[in-house]
């Protein structure tokens, strides 16, 4: 059990998402970001499961067969894009919905702080590209327009840089 390693893994990646929801024009987001992962819920697991290089809730997934953290988690943070599934009554099945803007920007500023924390010194601007294009090779449940946009956001910070997209953000959450 590493509690104090996952706090402060956990603090890092707040304080990151923080500084780049300011930089979107949405601090209050990045103020309230995650909160729920001081919860017993999320926090236990997170320091049973601590490995620093990746998420607890991958190795709490690989020793259980599902990750409790997780669900409390995504059920509870509306910057996840699984949070954005509802029940289609035309086809009976829990399908997966746009995101509102404003937690889509978010997800993107969380996104590149996870890359940023979880990678440290070999973090490059292109890593949450991947992360994201190899999460859709393996089909992960996104609505096709949320996807689009957040694509267009991650490919713009490869390409262009932080600067660019962060001011392209503003604009857009104007």
């Amino acid at each position: 059990m590493h509690p104090i390693a996952h706090l402060r893994t956990v603090l890092r990646h707040r304080h990151q998402v923080m500084l780049h929801c300011i930089r979107a024009g949405i601090p209050l987001q990045g103020l309230l970001h995650d909160l729920s992962k001081f919860s017993p819920t999320e926090f236990i697991p997170g320091a049973l499961y601590f490995q620093g290089n990746r998420s607890p809730n991958e190795a709490e997934r690989e020793h259980q067969g599902y990750s409790a953290a997780w669900m409390h988690h995504k059920g509870r943070n509306r910057h996840h894009f699984e949070y954005w599934s509802d029940y289609n009554p035309k086809t009976r099945r829990y399908e997966p919905v746009p995101m509102p803007t404003r937690y889509l920007i978010e997800m993107f500023c969380d996104r590149v702080a996870a890359s940023k924390i979880y990678r440290g010194a070999d973090y490059r601007q292109t890593d949450p590209l991947k992360y994201f294009e190899s999460g859709l090779e393996r089909g992960r449940p996104i609505h096709p327009k949320t996807a689009k946009q957040l694509h267009f956001l991650l490919k713009m910070l490869a390409e262009k840089g932080e600067a660019k997209t962060f001011a392209y953000i503003r604009r857009l959450e104007k």
